[in-house]
């Protein structure tokens, strides 16, 4: 996302968290689940055309009209359209929620119709976001897997960064290749544990990532210092970074990002 977009995003996001403290405050009976239970019966999508939406009770109706549902509803469109463009995804913001009925298959990663292989377009923009996450997912992956880690927060999500970042070999082999002849093992620089768990997530993150070689528990627990039971933590944390996709284990109790 360019600065504008950042600041459009946030901007409206602010104005989302305002709107909403301030009925809540004003009304003691809202609750934030009551809005958006309204707010889901408003829904407009593509270009303005409205949903068949499910006609609101008289409670609802007393909700819509004290909480200004449809200002939360207006801000929401707002906000979706803003991240749709920071993605570059606004062809998105005039697609019609319903589908034509028929039923694709994915080729060549494009979906096509199942008998006549002709292209279909997704049942819903839900459907369409979906694959394109899956997509962009994967391509950061490929990404990461090269040592290149496009940071969204460096200093909290990255902050041992070091000037230039090495990228991890492509195979165990290639990795055997580019190490020099072995001596005694070289001591690694070592730093104070982090305080907090998201600097630890981070931080061991970013070591598997910089580092060309896997690691095991023990070199992993040699980049660091601290008296408290700190490596305790570590099998966790790795197993965390895992689900995430930020680590992976190897054979052998080895680690790499």
């Amino acid at each position: 996302a360019t600065p504008e977009q950042q600041a459009r995003i946030r901007d409206l996001a602010e104005q989302i968290d305002a709107h909403r403290k301030r009925v809540l405050a004003a009304h003691a009976e809202l609750t934030l689940t009551g809005l958006y239970n309204v707010l889901e019966k408003l829904k407009i999508v593509g270009a303005g055309d409205t949903v068949n939406a499910t006609p609101l009770t008289a409670k609802e109706r007393v909700i819509h009209d004290k909480g200004l549902v449809a200002v939360l509803h207006s801000l929401h469109q707002d906000l979706d359209a803003a991240v749709l463009d920071a993605y570059g995804w606004n062809d998105l913001a005039s697609r019609p929620s319903t589908s034509s009925g028929r039923t694709g298959v994915i080729v060549g990663g494009e979906k096509v119709d199942a008998v006549r292989g002709e292209p279909v377009e997704p049942q819903t923009i839900d459907e369409t976001l979906l694959e394109r996450l899956v997509a962009l997912n994967r391509e950061r992956t490929n990404e990461e897997a090269q040592g290149q880690i496009r940071w969204l927060r460096p200093s909290f999500q990255n902050p041992a960064a070091q000037p230039t970042q090495q990228s991890l070999p492509a195979t165990p082999q290639d990795a055997a290749k580019s190490q020099p002849p072995a001596t005694s093992p070289a001591t690694p620089d070592r730093q104070p544990w982090p305080t907090t768990l998201p600097e630890q997530m981070a931080t061991i993150a970013n070591l598997l990532a910089n580092t060309a070689t896997p690691l095991d528990m023990t070199a992993i627990a040699a980049h660091f210092t601290g008296k408290a039971k700190w490596k305790s933590a570590l099998p966790e944390i790795l197993a965390t970074l895992e689900a995430l996709g930020r680590a992976r284990q190897v054979e052998g109790g080895l680690w790499v990002g």
